[in-house]
């Protein structure tokens, strides 16, 4: 019989350890970059939905005539004027809550005279802040 050399048949246990802590410094290397892009990817998601909600008041203003829209418009909450853009909308959920990615809130203008675009916070840190676009 040929004896088998003892390093065809296994790993050692320093070669184990040393995979693991390679493995180990990667990963802690790779995780914080991770979680910037998964904020930084939510955070173009916000502005994108935001500035999609913006064309929606446009196109509502031209389909039905700023005169016909702005009285009830004013009168309505943020969802009654979400509710009045579904239609102008690609993706649109029943609720602006579902719209609006975690951790944002976009509260539409009140008034439709002035064309102000809708107002994007980020409500991720407890306090809202507002998010320039």
């Amino acid at each position: 019989m040929n004896p088998v050399s003892r390093s065809s048949r296994a790993f050692s246990l320093v070669e184990v350890l040393a995979a693991v802590g390679i493995i180990g410094i990667i990963a802690f290397l790779a995780v914080p970059n991770i979680v910037a892009i998964k904020r930084d990817s939510e955070r173009n998601l916000a502005i994108s939905r935001a500035e999609a909600i913006n064309m929606s008041i446009v196109s509502y203003i031209q389909a039905n005539g700023r005169d016909n829209v702005s009285a009830a418009w004013a009168s309505a909450d943020n969802q009654g004027r979400y509710a009045n853009l579904i239609p102008y909308l690609s993706f649109a959920p029943a609720t602006i809550a579902e719209y609006t990615p975690n951790g944002y809130s976009i509260t539409l203008p009140v008034n439709l005279n002035a064309l102000t675009k809708s107002v994007l916070a980020d409500t991720s840190s407890g306090s809202p802040q507002t998010v320039a676009y």
